[in-house]
């Protein structure tokens, strides 16, 4: 797969990768999108994990050029995730994501994707028709990037409060060892899930986090 996005539309046929875990769905939107003549779906699947292998195992002139993907996927990978794999491989692969979820996981996800340019990322139920999804995809294929003013409200609500959580003082190998805490594990457990052959490490880790919290207690409660 070539990482072109400099497609000449709407005098060429937007390549189209389709991801949505809803069988009877994705059906219907590739039967949608193809019927107006300005996109060729190349490959449709529910998992990102099976869009990135196909991604990186096609080799062909006919590539999906732009990707329209649910953010709840089926398997390991969201949307988010998957198009970050994507365009790690192939930088600035144009994704359109589309959710009917109001999950702060996934707005979480998109918040520290980075992705800054070449996406849409809209509300499923504000984009039914594939009239609605046309003009996404050649904006993305463009290089602009759109956020559902709905969604961009959510995505800096959950911003603000991740700012004004302990966990964002903690470094992502410290945030992962309190979770594990919070659970209940011990650090002989912390220790062995996360790999370490020695569970002071686990200990080592434990008193950062503790002069973290202590610190943020500490904070006046303006900040």
């Amino acid at each position: 797969m070539t990482a072109q996005v400099d497609i000449d539309y709407p005098g060429g046929m937007m390549n189209l990768l389709l991801v949505e875990d809803n069988a009877r769905l994705r059906k219907a939107l590739r039967a949608g999108l193809e019927s107006t003549g300005a996109v060729q779906v190349i490959h449709d699947c529910a998992s990102g994990e099976e869009a990135l292998d196909n991604c990186l195992s096609s080799a062909t002139e006919n590539d999906a050029r732009v990707g329209l993907l649910d953010v709840q996927l089926a398997g390991r990978l969201n949307g988010i995730q998957t198009a970050i794999a994507i365009r790690r491989e192939f930088p600035r692969f144009p994704v359109v994501f589309y959710s009917i979820q109001d999950d702060e996981a996934f707005y979480r996800d998109f918040r520290r994707s980075g992705i800054l340019s070449h996406y849409a990322y809209v509300r499923k139920s504000n984009y039914l028709l594939p009239e609605m999804i046309l003009p996404l995809l050649k904006d993305a294929i463009s290089g602009r990037g759109f956020i559902d003013p709905e969604i961009e409200a959510r995505v800096q609500e959950v911003r603000t409060k991740d700012e004004q959580s302990p966990m964002a003082l903690l470094e992502p190998n410290e945030q992962t060892v309190a979770r594990m805490l919070a659970a209940g594990l011990t650090n002989e457990q912390i220790a062995a899930r996360l790999g370490f052959r020695d569970k002071r490490t686990i200990s080592r880790t434990n008193g950062q986090i503790y002069v973290r919290s202590a610190a943020f207690h500490r904070r006046p409660a303006s900040i």
